[in-house]
């Protein structure tokens, strides 16, 4: 049997392969993962439908693969259920015998879309008067709008079988499933000049690259977001003095919990708190409908730093949550992106994302807003400074943050008073809250 791509989910026809577990000789079980597959952000683990012998790998790494290509071929196997039922036939008459007369020629149907990468052209399969077929193959021909004067008939007198029209359409999907045109032809369909090709290499040694698929997702969605949102950026400093204090008393009590006890979770929460209060800031823009869409659940984004790109796992009703919880629920799925684990629906649905550079040493930046949320929060790396409290120079450490909002949406007072609301959650953070560990 052939190992076929199935459907990857909603909107996701095609992926790049990453990683191939299996080789020809091999002995796989149902269920058993014979590649890993690169769609959007996400990698997902294809398993193997039936148990067998691999017989032949039909791609590599690097190869784009869509719904319905061959990944390999097992020997051993149960036979699938064909996709398409072919109708039976009376037995084939003597060679010598006269053709019948053909069947009258149906309505002229739509043709799919021509594949410039790999035509199926009348001049590759002269039509005949008429397609000698079966009535039901006709009548299936016509609901899936498929033109039997393109198929090619193996049985005798060219008459066309099920088997025919599959291995039309898988030539189409393969056909289809190639990669996208180069950069210079989407811009000129794009309507804009095609990008220069400069040959550096005339000033001196270097070395090229790829762009890998998940690369390509991050520019073109931070292209869409920087060209559709109106941004506005809004700089202040947080005193996290407080919560370094509190972190610092509970992290051995988290530590018993198994977990490690970090500002993410603390911010997590004041976010989610503040989101309450402005519930415009955890919005989205309809712009078919004209409409803003309010959303009574809070579900943060966060951007976590990989090897191989930004990725945003969704962490789902915040609000609902321990700082615990948060705190366990965190490692986990930073684990999984760091891994290329994570899932493409465990990235979706987020309403609000925060960007954490702290650890990494950066300070104020402008964070490029998630679409379709209409805001995002960026938080630099803390540092002891001098501030005036109640009338003394004192030692504090301040983090620089960075909210930046659609202003199609959102206006600079309200900004204001969010990033206000957002200061006194973090320096007013409740200790009964990060206790609780129950």
């Amino acid at each position: 049997m052939d190992v076929k791509l199935p459907k990857l989910g909603e909107g996701a026809d095609s992926g790049v392969v990453v990683g191939i577990f299996v080789k020809a000789g091999d002995t796989v079980a149902k269920d058993q993962p014979i590649l890993e597959l690169e769609n959007e952000k996400a990698v997902a683990s294809i398993p193997s439908p039936a148990a067998g012998v691999v017989e032949k790998v039909h791609v590599k790494n690097g190869d784009r693969v869509g719904v319905g290509q061959r990944l390999i071929t097992l020997s051993g196997a149960g036979a699938p259920a064909a996709p398409v039922a072919e109708p039976a036939r009376p037995a084939a008459a003597p060679k010598a015998a006269a053709r019948p007369a053909p069947p009258a020629a149906p309505a002229p149907e739509p043709e799919p879309e021509p594949v410039e990468s790999e035509p199926v052209t009348e001049t590759e399969h002269p039509p005949v008067a008429a397609p000698v077929a079966s009535p039901s193959l006709r009548r299936m021909a016509r609901e899936l709008g498929i033109d039997l004067n393109k198929v090619r008939g193996s049985e005798a007198g060219g008459r066309i079988v099920a088997g025919d029209v599959r291995a039309y359409l898988a030539k189409l999907q393969k056909a289809a499933a190639k990669p996208a045109a180069p950069a210079a032809a989407a811009a000129a369909a794009a309507g804009k000049a095609a990008p220069e090709r400069v040959d550096f290499s005339q000033w001196g040694p270097i070395l090229k690259k790829p762009v890998t698929p998940l690369r390509k997702v991050i520019a073109r969605r931070m292209g869409e977001s920087w060209s559709a949102v109106v941004r506005v950026t809004q700089f202040d400093d947080i005193d996290f003095t407080r919560l370094n204090e509190l972190r610092k008393k509970f992290a051995a009590e988290y530590e018993k919990q198994g977990v490690k006890l970090t500002f993410t979770p603390f911010v997590l929460k004041a976010v989610a708190a503040t989101l309450k209060q402005h519930p415009m800031f955890n919005a989205s823009l309809d712009e078919a409908a004209d409409e803003i869409i309010l959303k009574e659940y809070i579900h943060l984004g966060i951007a976590v730093d990989t090897e191989q790109g930004l990725l945003v796992p969704v962490i789902r009703d915040v609000d609902k949550k321990s700082l615990l919880e948060l705190a366990r629920e965190l490692e986990a799925l930073a684990a999984k992106a760091r891994d290329r684990k994570v899932t493409a629906d465990e990235m979706k649905g987020g309403t609000f994302t925060i960007s954490n550079q702290g650890a990494i040493g950066g300070g104020h930046f402008t964070p490029v807003i998630n679409l379709p949320e209409v805001a995002i929060l960026g938080l630099g790396r803390g540092a002891l400074k001098p501030v005036v409290r109640d009338g003394q120079i004192v030692a504090r450490l301040l983090t620089p943050i960075a909210l930046s909002y659609d202003h199609r949406v959102i206006d600079g007072g309200s900004a204001a008073r969010f990033a206000v609301d957002l200061v006194k959650a973090f320096e007013n953070f409740d200790e009964s809250a990060v206790g609780k560990l129950t």
